[in-house]
């Protein structure tokens, strides 16, 4: 009998942990310059990066990082367009493939666990709970009414909009949470998750930091945010059209430059610039700690201090080395 032919596994490093953490910053360590273990790209697990012109409110990697270290899945989306969980996966896969071919090293890096965490096991046939995104939805239905969020749903998934009253806010909810992650109707979810994928080989690690130390982190990256332009950048996506109505400008360093006129019901840009700093930096910390708490689903996590980087680098050097011994 002919032996069944075993795939070549791929192997990917998965480096994640609350924004602030320093993510960036040891990849940029381990993958640049001279003393670079391999040569690797990053595959982004943000999914606020994806946006392009959202560049100081996302903390997204300058130019010349990105020249040294190549990132895929930043700058692909308009502010006005959906991104969902079921794209990242299947781009994911598509890149890590394509960078596995050219000899490097794929590395998933970001601090959306919901990403991570469906990229690691494929997509489920029902989205599970997405605490971040029902907390913009319960904003949406209390900022926006429900009429507006029913047409949204009666646009994206007919069905499900004919089954569910206007005012059953948690089927309405529900619903769009499903339809926003999966970028499906519920009626065209596959039973199981469907699609063979890569067979890969995960090197799962998480940064860690004392909750007081991550907070100040927050802090003065918010600050740092605002020294460098983050009003602005937001009055030119204004100036372009974009709102919070849009998927892009929903985010955390966005949304809170944005207050509906009572008069008008249309958007406008507070001026309250100290206001607005307060509430970014607040709003981070709190997504902040749902990052963490999302992360302790996540199974066989490597965790990594961030207290003493030189021993993160050398403990995630060593693992790194074994890893690509065990899978050439």
């Amino acid at each position: 009998m002919r032996k069944a032919k075993v795939p070549k596994l791929i192997p990917v490093l998965i480096l994640f942990g609350p924004t602030a953490s320093g993510k960036t910053a040891l990849a940029e360590q381990l993958f640049t310059g001279p003393n670079a273990l391999c040569r690797a790209e990053i595959v982004s697990a943000d999914s606020m990066q994806v946006y392009r012109g959202m560049d100081i409110g996302t903390a997204k990697p300058d130019k010349d990082l990105q020249k040294r270290l190549p990132h895929h899945l930043i700058d692909i989306r308009n502010p006005d367009e959906q991104f969902n969980t079921g794209d990242f996966v299947r781009l994911a896969d598509i890149a890590c493939t394509d960078i596995y071919s050219r000899n490097a090293l794929p590395l998933i890096l970001g601090g959306t666990g919901f990403y991570i965490k469906n990229f690691i096991f494929g997509l489920p046939a029902a989205p599970s709970s997405d605490p971040a995104l029902r907390e913009v939805l319960r904003a949406e239905l209390e900022h926006k009414g429900r009429e507006v969020l029913w047409e949204e749903l009666a646009a994206l998934d007919p069905l499900s909009a004919e089954k569910i009253h206007k005012n059953d806010s948690y089927r309405l909810i529900r619903a769009l949470e499903i339809c926003r992650t999966s970028g499906l109707p519920l009626q065209a979810l596959p039973a199981e998750a469907a699609g063979e994928r890569p067979v890969y080989h995960f090197l799962t690690v998480g940064l860690h930091l004392p909750r007081e130390m991550l907070y100040d982190r927050i802090n003065l990256r918010c600050e740092d945010m605002f020294c460098r332009g983050l009003h602005k950048e937001v009055q030119s996506l204004f100036l372009q059209g974009y709102n919070p109505d849009h998927p892009g400008l929903r985010g955390i360093g966005y949304r809170e430059f944005f207050v509906k006129d009572t008069e008008t019901a249309k958007w406008r840009l507070s001026t309250d610039i100290e206001g607005i700093k307060a509430l970014v930096a607040r709003n981070s910390r709190r997504y902040a700690k749902r990052q963490e708490t999302f992360f302790k689903s996540i199974p066989d996590i490597v965790w990594l201090s961030g207290l003493d980087y030189p021993a993160a680098l050398d403990h995630l050097s060593s693992m790194i080395y074994t890893a690509l011994d065990n899978t050439t």
